[in-house]
């Protein structure tokens, strides 16, 4: 009879550490922990004797895309699907409802690129051996390690601030990879593109219908995200733009919004697999002695280390600060400026995107790749310690009141 009862009480006990799992990983903190945490682990395997095992794993070939390519353009995108379905309920809802609070962060994102590229461009075109084409290198915030710092050390902070600094992300990711269609891609498919956005216009159509079978949402992303990334888009993208249109209002007879019950469903995933596993395979640069020493001295490295530590705090800042001052838009209410200087910071984190710049704007220069990211990984690690210490005198401010 006890052999029966805790036979029963098993699946019980189970289920409860399960849940207790998922909840865990639905706050932000633990995920930013567990990320950086293997963001760690990828630069220590990396850089250690058993470095060839880990580039073999990351280069292995897995069905039509390598590892490294499953990790990126796959399992990121439900980071990225998560991140379009709060932004959509910050835009129709939140705290980004009104158009005059949600341009102050746009324009923010858009100066934060201009600024870090002219001033990568200014200091490669007064040298002789500068490289002028790398400007794109530093014009991307890494929306995963940025949030992470912020969900880490921001835990009084107030939900306006999340919200911009997600639409600044969000809005600075679609503008780099729009750059890199623009200027480093080989040419876009525009059938495949076609096909990608049909398929997002039936997803929306089934939203709008009410239909909630997964046999049928299921082949839809699935397909949407395969043409995304066969277009020649980043196919982070098709998880954007599925996000934006999940239907995050409730009807009356719901309980809760597809959005809401998707996000929860996700979450834990997002926050415990796929980010993480992204980081695992994205975030292991060689730093050798040699490539850090270069660094003093090369002009794509202090146009991507002034860029990403000067040029954003100048372009989100500053862009803010203008756009709120001589325009009709404001700064949300329960944000104070030394809360928008913090991010400003904070978005000097270039991790992704800009190390994937970094390799197709320098080809084949296998020891200028090696120095742009380095680079990128000293200024990101720089604007993160930074950020933090900022963030974390705002947050105990915000605590004490």
């Amino acid at each position: 009879m006890r052999l029966l009862q805790k036979r029963r009480a098993f699946p019980r006990i189970l289920g409860s550490e399960r849940a207790f799992l998922a909840d865990t990983l639905r706050a932000e903190t633990t995920g930013g922990l567990v990320l950086v945490a293997a963001a760690v682990i990828a630069l220590v395997w990396a850089n250690s004797p058993w470095q060839d095992g880990y580039h073999h794993l990351r280069d292995a070939q897995l069905g039509p895309l390598t590892v490294e390519q499953w990790a990126t353009d796959g399992a990121l995108t439900l980071f990225f699907y998560l991140a379009g379905v709060e932004l959509k309920r910050e835009l129709v809802v939140g705290t980004l409802s009104r158009i005059s609070e949600a341009v102050v962060p746009v324009v923010a994102a858009f100066c934060g690129m201009a600024a870090p590229a002219i001033i990568y461009a200014a200091i490669n075109l007064t040298v002789a051996d500068g490289k002028p084409h790398g400007w794109a290198v530093p014009t991307a915030t890494d929306i995963a390690f940025a949030l992470a710092v912020l969900a880490i050390v921001g835990r009084s902070l107030p939900s306006a601030l999340r919200a911009f600094l997600l639409t600044l992300a969000v809005v600075d990711d679609f503008g780099a990879i729009l750059v890199i269609a623009a200027f480093f891609s080989h040419g876009i498919n525009l059938l495949y593109l076609l096909a990608a956005l049909v398929l997002i216009a039936a997803f929306y159509f089934l939203q709008r219908r009410r239909v909630r079978t997964p046999l049928l949402y299921v082949p839809v992303v699935l397909a949407a995200w395969w043409f995304m990334h066969e277009s020649g888009i980043h196919a982070t993208i098709a998880g954007v733009a599925l996000g934006l249109v999940t239907r995050v209002l409730p009807d009356a007879d719901e309980e809760r919004s597809p959005a809401e019950r998707l996000e929860h469903r996700l979450r834990p995933w997002s926050a415990g697999v796929a980010v993480p596993v992204f980081a695992l395979f994205a975030a292991g640069v060689t730093l050798s002695g040699n490539a850090l020493r270069a660094m003093l001295t090369d002009p794509v490295a202090i146009g991507v280390v002034a860029g990403l530590m000067a040029g954003k705090i100048i372009g989100v800042f500053g862009g803010s600060w203008l756009t709120a001052r001589f325009t009709r838009a404001e700064l949300n209410s329960d944000l104070a400026w030394r809360d928008v200087g913090a991010v400003s910071v904070l978005a000097g984190i270039g991790f992704t995107v800009a190390l994937l710049i970094a390799q197709l704007a320098f080809g084949d220069d296998l020891a200028q790749i090696e120095r742009a990211k380095a680079a990128v990984l000293v200024a990101s690690l720089l604007s993160a310690l930074i950020a933090a210490a900022l963030l974390f005198r705002r947050n105990r401010a915000y605590a004490e009141e």
